[in-house]
């Protein structure tokens, strides 16, 4: 125990110099994301009184608009696939299609669509830009001339897309994951960047919680939070980070994440820089930088932007597990797009991408964990060995924790004041709540599969992991209650070491909270006044 005791103090000796470095960069990270919102909220107010003004439901109905293809690549997505190609059939569009790839699915996916659909076989198309694996079959619907379905060898998401991409007719391409829904009138809201800006090449839009919601006819007819608390936390997430962290990004013409999930590109663009890249796990943002690079790089004008009212709804992991395979995925694809294009990083020549959205995403959100992990394990072991004083202990829960709940919560109320898409009380003092929960234990779990992420990006790691589905309609059954009971039981012991994490941050946070005001003399020492009455 001596031993063990004097390599930890060993250990904070040596990160000592490194206090105010941890201090800052949670000050820089959490600053960062509050300016962010701040200027998201009056950069969508204003856009909203502008449409507001100037209806634009006239152009709506007119040609003006491209005509957009709608890529679905397909896995193993039984679950999803009937409701989600159902809802896309259902845009309020004039000129679109949806195609579906699947892509050597080896459960029923492709069975389903075939019998649901009335598929029948057509001809493959000839001209094939970007290379992908094989074209097996390419299949169109009788009963919607709008739907194809291209049956493929396995090749992964950004294959798959490739495929949808030569087989697309249409000047726009909007990728889609199979397990998503969209609002109907979400084309027409989308799409109308590409008519008021010339030279756009990708639109975002974003991606909301579909868990909790009631859905009927593959429509979200009333929205509502998950009842998990993975889930509402991930609602505070992706308000923060996918709604106005990004808005904040495209206001300073610096956007490099469209989400997979949900986005438009001009395929003439798309075609151009090559298309997808199938040896990342990173595809989508990987896309974004290099459309940025390309275009940068050649002088030519353009832009990418990112829309805050179109909606797709999707489903988030609900399991400690699959969430953490999803987030050291997203790590190590950030990772990936970022030391392909270090070429970019505080180099001038590409503007504001080069020197202030690359050195953010690199210094901060890749090897960010790094910091964070180091930070917490120095602050842990110092409260162990007694080595720590009242100032630091205030000085870092203040930056790491109680600035990382003012922005969740700043988050919160700007939803509620833009959007306003919770629609009871109940709905905003939960999301509050969970805003001041997820930077106690969870955003410690969170940096720990970031962490992870980056250690097997740096190992070479490119595998996706198993991602499970529950489905997102709102019909359920015996059976499938009783499985997800199993699967609950299943998890439990898998899942208490994170709950163990999450009870023991929060246990030490109100420890060192009340520490730090009983030391100041904020309130009496009641222990050692007891202690004191005892003769103790």
């Amino acid at each position: 125990m001596a031993e063990i005791k004097e390599i930890l103090q060993q250990f904070v000796n040596f990160m000592d110099p490194a206090e105010w470095v941890f201090i800052g960069y949670f000050l820089v990270v959490n600053l960062t994301y509050i300016m962010l919102v701040i200027i998201s909220f009056f950069y969508i107010r204003q856009q909203q009184n502008y449409y507001q003004v100037f209806n634009l439901k006239g152009l709506f109905n007119s040609n003006l608009y491209k005509p957009v293809s709608i890529l679905s690549p397909a896995y193993n997505e039984e679950v999803n696939i009937i409701a989600s190609v159902e809802a896309l059939l259902q845009l309020h569009f004039s000129d679109f299609e949806v195609v579906v790839i699947n892509d050597g699915s080896t459960d029923s996916t492709l069975k389903l669509l075939l019998d649901y659909f009335e598929l029948y076989e057509i001809d493959k198309p000839v001209d094939l830009p970007i290379e992908h694996k094989p074209i097996k079959k390419v299949y169109r619907s009788a009963i919607y001339p709008e739907l194809k379905v291209v049956d493929k060898e396995n090749g992964g998401k950004a294959d798959a897309l490739n495929t949808g991409i030569n087989v697309a007719s249409k000047d726009l391409v909007c990728s889609i994951d199979a397990d998503s829904i969209l609002e109907p009138d979400v084309l027409l809201k989308l799409l109308k960047a590409f008519m008021e800006e010339e030279n756009v090449v990708a639109v975002g839009g974003i991606v909301r919680i579909a868990n909790g919601c009631t859905i009927e006819d593959n429509i979200v007819k009333k929205v509502d939070l998950p009842k998990s608390y993975l889930g509402r936390i991930q609602t505070v997430e992706y308000l923060r980070s996918f709604l106005f962290g990004r808005v904040g990004w495209d206001y300073l013409d610096s956007l490099l994440i469209i989400s997979g999930a949900f986005g438009v590109f001009d395929k003439k663009a798309v075609v151009e820089v090559g298309g997808y890249l199938d040896d990342t796990v990173g595809e989508d943002m990987e896309l974004v930088v290099r459309l940025h690079r390309y275009f940068k790089e050649r002088g030519e004008k353009y832009s990418v932007r990112f829309l805050p009212e179109p909606v797709c709804w999707t489903e988030v992991p609900e399991s400690w597990s699959v969430l953490g395979r999803q987030r050291n995925r997203w790590q190590r694809g950030l990772a990936d797009t970022m030391m392909r294009h270090k070429k970019m990083l505080l180099n001038p020549k590409y503007g504001r991408l080069g020197m202030l959205a690359m050195p953010y995403f690199f210094f901060i959100e890749m090897l960010g964990p790094v910091v964070e992990l180091f930070g917490f394990a120095y602050f842990l072991i110092a409260l162990f060995l007694g080595g720590f004083n009242s100032t630091f202990v205030l000085l870092f829960l203040t930056a790491s924790v109680f600035l990382g709940m003012v922005l969740s919560v700043t988050s919160v109320l700007c939803e509620e004041l833009s959007f306003r898409r919770y629609p009871t009380l109940g709905n905003i003092a939960n999301l509050t709540l969970y805003a001041f929960l997820e930077n106690v234990g969870y955003r410690q779990i969170h940096t720990w599969w970031r962490f992870k992420g980056l250690v097997d990006y740096v190992k070479g790691d490119k595998g996706w992991g198993v991602m499970t589905r529950t489905g997102l309609t709102s019909k359920t059954n015996v059976n499938k209650g009783l499985k997800r009971i199993k699967e609950s039981v299943s998890n439990l012991l898998g899942s208490l070491k994170y709950w163990v994490v999450v009870y023991g941050v929060t246990l030490i946070v109100i420890v060192l909270i009340l520490h730090v005001l009983i030391d100041n003399g904020i309130i009496p020492d009641v222990y050692s006044m007891i202690r004191s009455e005892l003769g103790i």
